[in-house]
């Protein structure tokens, strides 16, 4: 399951940072962009991606990249039915074993609550719970979101894609008919209602409590037209092998993460982080590599993340903020924010400040 910021951990610690999301969203949304003419690949490389690793089937990343790519997709697409889009042009395959798994399975029902068992191997950006709900039995999903504070624009695309992408691997699976009871978006109605009554082809509810997909019982008892019980156990003997590889991955990048927070302004030497952690330069480089990063990319995305967190409390100087960061100075400081957001701190600054004002 994709783990929120952990409001215990440490001041400037997060997962955010680490990179352990598999590229699925980003890898059909630069195909719905291609389709528009619109090249998402310098964006990709701005954040760290180019086009070999995303073909890479071992590439991890990280919620910042992965909502930097989406947010910046919006603006350039001018398209804010973005999420329907690329959920609705996904398939099982995309999901490898997993999507294996969900096909060889019993019924609809199971499949999803399969799907939500490991979906930390699926690329999920959104936290699934699941269960039996109390309206006449159904099958209530529920998608909720893994930080709160998320860009609302970022934040209606994850909803919208989970969702978009639930309905067309069902229809997928047991049939084109397929459809919820409903569906209910805790976000505000958008201007064009059309779109998701056709895609869902149930009523579609904003502003509600939760963001919520009803399933009716009927549907999801449906058997899965490729069910294999011997198929399905053997297949999740290996996911619970990835997800316990996964969570080591996890812990590891949390660990190291906190280790560089705690030291800043200093950043750890990477000798003297395996030292901490009784191991070889060279394990802790291939364990690391096992997770799709490096110790240089874990250390700037901490080091990011202190940026912005000090740059929200105004009394601060540029001076002050390139100090507690660990820069040089503040044009070392103005080159990193440049190369990560395209613009100065300054800007920067303005920008968060207009964002979070509201809030309070």
């Amino acid at each position: 399951m994709p783990v929120a910021p952990n409001p215990a951990g440490p001041p400037g610690t997060s997962r955010s940072t680490s990179a352990t999301i598999q590229p699925n969203i980003l890898r059909y949304l630069v195909a719905v962009a291609d389709e528009r003419g619109i090249d998402l690949r310098p964006l990709f490389q701005q954040v760290g991606l180019d086009e070999t690793v995303m073909r890479s089937a071992a590439l991890r990343v990280s919620y910042r990249q992965g909502s930097a790519v989406i947010r910046r997709a919006l603006e350039l697409t001018g398209d804010e039915y973005l999420g329907l889009k690329v959920g609705a042009a996904q398939h099982l395959t995309a999901w490898g074993l997993l999507g294996f798994a969900l096909m060889a399975d019993d019924t609809l029902q199971h499949a999803i609550e399969t799907g939500v068992k490991y979906q930390n191997l699926s690329g999920a950006m959104v936290v699934w719970p699941a269960g039996v709900g109390e309206e006449d039995g159904a099958f209530v999903l529920r998608a909720d979101l893994p930080d709160p504070a998320m860009d609302p624009a970022v934040a209606s695309f994850l909803i919208e894609e989970a969702f978009a992408s639930v309905v067309t691997l069902s229809r997928l699976s047991v049939g084109p008919a397929f459809a919820p009871r409903a569906v209910e978006f805790s976000f505000p109605p958008p201007r064009q209602l059309d779109l998701y009554g056709a895609l869902f082809r149930c009523p579609v509810r904003f502003g509600a409590p939760a963001n919520r997909m009803v399933i009716d019982p009927t549907w999801a008892r449906t058997r899965m037209p490729g069910r294999d019980p011997v198929s399905y156990a053997s297949t999740l003997e290996m996911l619970d092998a990835q997800m316990a590889s996964r969570r080591d991955q996890q812990d590891l990048l949390e660990v190291l993460e906190i280790s560089v927070a705690q030291s800043l302004p200093m950043v750890p030497s990477f000798g003297e982080q395996a030292r901490r952690h009784a191991t070889s330069e060279r394990t802790l480089r291939r364990r690391l590599a096992d997770c799709g990063t490096t110790y240089e990319a874990l250390a700037e995305g901490v080091r990011r993340e202190r940026v912005e967190q000090l740059l929200l409390r105004p009394e601060l100087t540029l001076r002050d903020i390139a100090r507690r960061a660990g820069f040089s100075d503040e044009r070392a400081l103005r080159r990193a924010v440049h190369r990560w957001h395209g613009t100065s701190p300054v800007r920067l600054r303005e920008q968060m400040l207009r964002t979070v004002r509201p809030a309070q």
